[in-house]
């Protein structure tokens, strides 16, 4: 699987990919249970209709998009591999042939933004991840009581931690409820 979603238990990792799947099947009342093992998510990316500004819905068979690039023609889905945050020991069985990470923390959870960071170092400087592009998603923006993204980012030590990286991190607030940022997330997914 070329990208994978990880970050630890109950941090937004499932409802943010289910929003990116089909923004109109979360809202305030969804409710996910925390991911056992993996899961597979296929992303249809949006695309604009001739008629109006409103994304058109990705197509309801598997067979009309191809996640390869061919010529002209631009990826039209991407397969991402999510692993539960109660597999973080195992996480490194599935480093791989991974192309792309997406490392989801929950901002409105002040004890696990600390964790997360730990967490965050240990992908970091596993050497099969070198050459990953990462996308840090800093989710439930919408909570009231969450962390500012300075905070957050404060927290999880980013200005220390990218001057000694190599890995190019990428920063969005998310939430899956309100839909913000999930036009950013489909912007990096297409990306090569």
């Amino acid at each position: 699987m070329s990208c994978i979603c990880l970050g630890p238990k109950r941090a937004g990792k499932t409802h943010l990919l289910k929003a990116l799947q089909d923004p109109d099947s979360i809202d305030e009342t969804t409710y996910s249970m925390p991911t056992i093992g993996t899961g597979i998510y296929r992303i249809y990316f949006p695309t604009k209709s001739h008629n109006s500004d409103k994304p058109k819905p990705p197509p309801s068979d598997a067979s009309a998009g191809t996640g390869a690039t061919h010529g002209k023609h631009l990826k039209k889905f991407i397969q991402i591999l999510e692993i539960g945050g109660s597999m973080a020991p195992l996480w490194r069985q599935y480093f791989e042939d991974v192309q792309k990470l997406i490392y989801v923390v929950d901002t409105s959870n002040l004890c696990q933004i600390s964790a997360a960071g730990v967490l965050f170092y240990s992908i970091l400087t596993e050497p099969r991840l070198q050459k990953v592009k990462i996308l840090l998603v800093l989710t439930k923006m919408d909570y009231s009581y969450r962390q500012m993204r300075n905070e957050a980012l404060l927290m999880l030590q980013m200005s220390k931690l990218q001057k000694q990286i190599r890995q190019q991190v990428t920063i969005v607030e998310a939430s899956a409820v309100t839909k913000v940022g999930l036009d950013n997330i489909y912007e990096w997914l297409k990306r090569p």
